[in-house]
């Protein structure tokens, strides 16, 4: 059966090498961070100014200060780090972190991502989303691999307003993972009991 929310944030755990600098986004990939692997040390950053992020806390154990990017409370760790956000997106910025892993609501077949504004909805701005997928030195997306009308949210073309043009490296959908390649996408690795055939049938971008 497809991933839920966190075999898909289990499946992108599984992306991080020890010794990294990652960017956890707003959404599933927040998830990332109770599913890192034994054995594998990250250091996760959140653009509004910390470093060394630990898991979501146990409920009473919150601390309403303490928070990330998505306003959720989170966990401190004997080295997290403190600083403003300055200092936060001068390391994104200066690619000193190695991944992002963001959560989108449209990818193209090229790697350009849509993921910060529904037209004519009201957002409160692109928040970090830009910053990070120039600055960054891989993205990974991680996503429903349809919309709630059962739409393919891979597509030729993205319809929404553009994060980043060609910045996509990995998709991880509920479905399965898929790399940008040359020509189009490519498949990775189906999720439990789903074939590549059912992948493609839900696919609107090309696959190679």
């Amino acid at each position: 059966m497809p991933w839920d929310r966190h075999g898909m944030a289990a499946r992108a755990a599984a992306e991080l090498r020890d010794g990294m600098y990652v960017n956890l986004g707003i959404g599933i990939p927040t998830l990332v961070a109770n599913h890192i692997p034994e054995g594998i040390f990250v250091t996760l950053q959140s653009e509004n100014g910390m470093l060394g992020m630990g898991p979501f806390p146990f409920e009473g154990e919150e601390d309403p200060d303490l928070i990330n990017a998505g306003k959720q409370t989170i966990t401190e760790l004997p080295h997290s780090a403190y600083f403003d956000s300055a200092t936060s997106f001068a390391m994104i910025r200066g690619g000193k972190i190695a991944m992002a892993i963001l959560g989108a609501m449209e990818v193209s077949e090229e790697g350009d991502l849509a993921n910060w504004m529904i037209p004519g909805k009201l957002v409160k701005g692109m928040g970090g989303a830009m910053d990070l997928v120039a600055g960054v030195g891989r993205v990974v997306v991680v996503m429903d691999h349809t919309n709630k009308a059962g739409e393919s949210k891979l597509l030729r073309r993205c319809t929404l307003p553009l994060t980043g043009q060609r910045v996509v490296h990995r998709i991880i959908t509920n479905l399965g993972v898929l790399d940008v390649v040359e020509g189009g996408l490519r498949i990775v690795e189906c999720a439990p009991d789903v074939s590549e055939q059912d992948i493609r049938s839900a696919t609107e971008a090309r696959i190679v």
